[in-house]
């Protein structure tokens, strides 16, 4: 069963389940969705009935708001206590304590900021929300001097983030603070079939635009990127897997790999794979492989096919996230048809309401290895030349 929720539903994951028989569960948003008359729905009532009496229910949401549903409907069901198993970050680090025991976490009550003393953790150390979203209250802090400012900014960011999304998905109110993980960034989509088997169905490296750099501007994927790490990526998933007993279950994972090829967990996401639809349609548009369907027909990619006629190419999800340092409520207007010009072939552009939800939307692209600058502009840019207050 999938849940289409807020704030987002691609056209194409509106197609996927129309053409392919998925059943949606009936909510007066899904209703409103202008969804084929062939899409199979199922009532609250008979999902209820139905995801009770299963162990490991196979359900996909698009959004981190249907864990809310979940919970109301279902709280005393294996899936709600994995999805809060996943979500809270701090049972999460304690879950993996048995593959990193020397890793260094600690929960803090947001009313509770003004205690942390700061000398007696090592740094660079990393500070966010314990039910957190994208890189909403993440800050990484270098040294004791840069705390107060740091702890301000965290302050006014939670009366801005606690407006739009709901507490199951960002939860301002426990915040974790873990060591630094070094090494490239990389985030996947998932799923672990009936069996209990890991499944990579996507697969991205996050840039940074420097070391202090906590945003989520840019994510690209390449037959280089897939060669490189799908392999031990599936493997360490499945240690994940066999520790929390998932079956049936999408994810959405963002990890390090350090100069050894050590792979560290940054978090798991549950129930869906990257938000507003980004990842799963990215990877659909460039590579041809639907991870909608496969997680529902239990499919697993052949990727060295699938990458056959990829060489040289980069493809990219870009979130155009406001770093122009202008208010939301005094930007007038943002010209998305002179951002699209700055690119050599985007797949697609998604414009979001900025004022709600603190960004402008997404670009699709595919870009040419040797082209690779418009990338690293995009990366840097503070996207004011697109912007009128």
């Amino acid at each position: 069963m999938f849940i289409l929720a807020p704030p987002f539903v691609s056209e194409y994951l509106k197609e996927t389940v129309a053409k392919n028989d998925i059943p949606v569960l009936k909510t007066p948003y899904t209703q409103s969705l202008g969804l084929n008359n062939s899409v199979k729905f199922i009532t609250e009532e008979e999902a209820i009935q139905s995801l009770s009496e299963k162990e490991n229910p196979a359900v996909y949401s698009n959004s981190e708001n249907a864990i809310e549903w979940i919970s109301r409907r279902l709280p005393d069901t294996k899936l709600n206590d994995q999805l809060n198993l996943f979500k809270d970050k701090i049972r999460f680090r304690e879950l993996l304590e048995a593959l990193h025991p020397n890793f260094y976490f600690k929960g803090i009550p947001f009313d509770e900021l003004d205690t942390i003393d700061t000398p007696s953790i090592q740094k660079p150390f990393i500070i966010k929300p314990a039910v957190g979203f994208f890189s909403l209250g993440v800050y990484k802090v270098f040294h004791d001097s840069e705390w107060e400012n740091i702890k301000k900014q965290i302050q006014l960011e939670v009366q801005k983030i606690k407006r739009v999304y709901p507490t199951k998905v960002l939860d301002t109110s426990m915040f974790i603070i873990e060591q630094n993980i070094e090494g490239d960034e990389y985030a996947f989509d998932a799923y672990f079939n009936d069996k209990g088997e890991a499944v990579i169905l996507s697969l991205l490296k996050h840039l940074y635009a420097h070391d202090g750099d906590v945003s989520d501007r840019v994510y690209i994927s390449s037959k280089k990127i897939f060669e490189n790490n799908q392999q031990s990526f599936e493997e360490y998933l499945q240690k994940i897997g066999d520790l929390a007993g998932l079956k049936n279950f999408p994810l959405h994972v963002e990890v390090r790999v350090d100069d050894m090829g050590m792979i560290k967990p940054i978090e798991v996401n549950p129930m869906r794979f990257g938000g507003w639809c980004t990842t799963a349609d990215m990877t659909s548009m460039a590579f041809g492989s639907n991870p909608y369907l496969a997680f529902h027909n239990q499919l697993k990619p052949d990727w060295e096919k699938i990458l056959r006629d990829k060489d040289g190419l980069i493809y990219s999800n870009i979130v155009l996230t406001n770093a122009s340092g202008y208010d939301v409520h005094n930007i007038k207007s943002f010209d998305y048809s002179k951002l699209k010009s700055r690119f050599r072939k985007v797949l697609e552009l998604r414009q979001a309401n900025y004022r709600d939800y603190l960004m402008f939307g997404f670009i699709f692209a595919e870009t040419l290895e040797k082209n690779a600058a418009e990338l690293d502009w995009i990366l840097k840019d503070d996207l004011r030349e697109f912007i009128t207050i």
